[in-house]
């Protein structure tokens, strides 16, 4: 039977060889959780690695994610469908093993990694989704939601502020079942961290009402088994246990910061494996080693338990059990059509010119009763984003029930967190704050849509119509900013009946998340025939036509709406033949077919102007090199907002100017 620190070199042998062979990665790390690694995967995590998407697993992050091939490493030796051949092509195009781990990617990989304290912060919401869950589907007698979150961090995820607006969360929702393993090896990339780290991170997450277990010696297996045993038995407090490590564990670079981001070199590498007692082939495990680390019994074993009382628990309680694996398999409820339905017919019958913040709201009073799986939310700022309905409820730490959260001024955080809530599954997170604050949890939004996960930002006071609060307040780069982030659907709908439309779309994309970019100041209700209602999902659609083929295309998105259909018929009565586009999500209208788009930008009308309260550069791929955006060129300013919108040009007036100037 193999040692402990024979079964943790069999990860750090793994990671020198791919590395060596892929001659890139950052070797410093693997080499120095090795036994960290050892001491949770073999000794009480629960997982089956036949089956990577089992309900009742624990979690794993790993949130110091350049560490990737400790995580390549284990997944390989306890069973999961990732081959030495995907171990050997290491960072390679088209491998299953990237630099970074990458969801979806990666059989066993839970969530994306690699920009340092998300993984942390994320696994907030990966563990309030445990508790919520168990909260509300277990019964005595009948437990099926019961498992961990587990984290490894490292110096540079503490050092990051994200880190601590979700820390400070997780403690605060009593997050017992989140438990992070602290690397605390003193380097990071610049060098010994004296120099620029030097915090109490033990009083920090005290203070948060963390349980604090450590500092102990992180290559030493029986402290690593006490402290996780430790942090196991608290149920009520998230635990951080600090484990004091050698970075580059076994290579002459050791404890320098020469091994965190490259490979060991030959000779370094050759003696590393000398020196940890390491004679096997490069990408090589000796079967005894291998039989250690196999987890596929074992894990089989226990999901087929976990079945068992699944079974019982379905027996027992059949409506409950299958709400709970609808919510898990993320498919929407049976009268979910229905329900969207209702929603949008709705808002058309209701006709109400009022601020697209407030017809979001409305949309969420239809919602949130109909769909269990949705956790609203806002960064502080409930009342104006409208994003707390009359079916909210605010979460209680001590019961872990409700389904509205209170995230305080913290927009990275809340962002993560929401993401974590999707990742886990069996919630549908939505949230809200100012779009000019998008900025604050850009990073978060951008892993979102890496990742392919269904999660919903609410930004509203989208644009100079904010007013007197000033270009501080004032969105102008980040609407365009955020359309050019792969996989992501940004809808700026112009009145109630696209928001509804936008909610509809924005549920029902299971693998793509959305931002909804809404206005502060009332919009005009614009009346539509059924096709246009149905047209509005696709992104883009013809609002008003003229008689034969146009002359002139005007595009507009949102608050700007109104002004452009009021442009629109005053050159309609100066006999010009005027083609109106709506726009409300562009990712969608590019993914349409080239027939429609053609349909609704006519190839040939060389005069095209778009129009919208944001820095006009994106906007010059539909108008072309002949067309015109009336957009923004500068930040905005403090005064009310009909005065700025005289002041930008943002008037039916401006926009005929601009319009005749391109028909001479």
């Amino acid at each position: 039977m193999p040692t402990r620190r024979q079964c943790a070199n069999a990860i750090r042998a793994l990671a020198i060889d791919a590395i060596e062979k892929s001659k890139s990665g950052h070797p410093g790390a693997p080499l120095g959780m090795a036994d960290m690694a050892e001491a949770l995967w073999r000794h009480g995590f629960k997982h089956n690695p036949a089956n990577p998407h089992w309900y009742d697993r624990d979690r794993f992050v790993l949130s110091n994610g350049h560490a990737s091939m400790l995580l390549y490493a284990v997944l390989h030796l306890t069973g999961y469908d990732l081959g030495m051949d995907d171990i050997r092509n290491f960072r390679q195009l088209g491998s299953k093993t990237p630099g970074h781990p990458e969801f979806g990617e990666t059989p066993g990989v839970d969530m994306t990694t690699g920009p340092l304290g998300q993984g942390i912060s994320t696994a907030v919401g990966m563990a309030l989704a445990e508790r919520l869950l168990a909260a509300e589907f277990n019964r005595p007698g009948h437990t099926v939601v019961d498992h961990h979150t587990y984290v490894f961090l490292g110096d540079g995820c503490l050092m990051e502020g994200v880190s601590h607006e979700a820390c400070s969360l997780a403690a605060t929702w009593k997050l017992g079942k989140l438990i992070a393993l602290y690397d605390s090896n003193g380097i990071s990339i610049d060098g010994k961290i004296d120099g620029w780290f030097t915090e109490n991170v033990a009083g920090r997450y005290a203070a948060y009402g963390w349980q604090v277990v450590g500092p102990i010696d992180g290559h030493d297996a029986d402290a690593l088994d006490k402290a996780l045993a430790e942090a196991r038995a608290d149920e009520t407090r998230p635990s951080l246990i600090i484990c004091r490590t050698h970075i580059g564990f076994g290579s002459e670079k050791a404890d320098s910061a020469s091994c965190h981001g490259s490979p060991l070199g030959d000779d370094v590498a050759a003696a590393a494996k000398k020196a940890l007692s390491w004679d096997a082939p490069a990408f090589t495990i000796p079967d005894d080693i291998a039989a250690a680390w196999d987890a596929r019994r074992a894990g089989a074993e226990a999901e087929a338990q976990w079945r068992a009382a699944m079974d019982a628990y379905r027996a027992a309680y059949p409506d409950l059990a299958a709400a709970f694996e609808r919510r898990m398999s993320g498919a929407l409820p049976a009268d979910w059509s229905a329900v969207a339905a209702r929603m949008i017919q709705g808002a058309r019958e209701a006709g109400e010119s009022i601020a697209t913040r407030v017809a979001s709201k409305k949309a969420l009073e239809s919602l949130v009763p109909a769909l269990p799986e949705l956790m609203g939310g806002s960064a502080d700022l409930s009342g104006s984003v409208g994003t707390k309905t009359s079916s909210s409820t605010l979460f209680d730490p001590d019961s872990a029930t409700g389904n509205y959260l209170a995230y305080g001024v913290r927009e990275f955080g809340m962002s993560t967190v929401m993401n974590g809530l999707s990742l886990h599954g069996g919630f549908i997170p939505y949230a809200g704050t100012f779009m000019v604050f998008s900025d604050y949890a850009k990073n978060a939004l951008r892993l979102a849509a890496l990742m392919g996960i269904r999660a919903v930002w609410v930004f509203t006071h989208d644009s100079i119509g904010v007013g007197e609060d000033g270009p501080t307040h004032q969105p102008v780069e980040q609407v365009p900013g955020l359309r050019l982030m792969p996989g992501m659907d940004v809808w700026r709908p112009c009145d109630t009946v696209e928001t509804a439309v936008a909610w509809k779309c924005a549920l029902e994309s299971a693998h793509r998340p959305s931002c909804l970019s809404l206005s502060r100041q009332n919009l005009p209700f614009v009346r539509r025939n059924d096709a246009q209602v149905e047209a509005v999902a696709r992104g883009g659609y013809v609002l008003r036509d003229c008689q034969g083929t146009p002359e002139l295309i005007l595009m507009a998105t949102g608050s700007e709406m109104g002004i452009t259909l009021d442009a629109a018929e005053q050159l309609r009565l100066k006999g010009r033949k005027v083609r109106v586009v709506s726009m409300p999500c562009c990712e969608r209208f590019d993914a349409q077919d080239k027939d429609y788009r053609n349909s609704v930008l006519t190839p040939g009308v060389r005069a095209r102007i778009a129009v919208e309260a944001a820095a006009a550069d994106y906007w010059r791929k539909y108008v072309g090199l002949d067309g015109a955006v009336v957009g923004m060129e500068t930040f905005g300013a403090s005064a009310p907002g009909k005065v700025l919108a005289e002041k930008f040009g943002f008037t039916a007036e401006h926009i005929v100017s601009v319009a005749e100037a391109l028909l001479r």
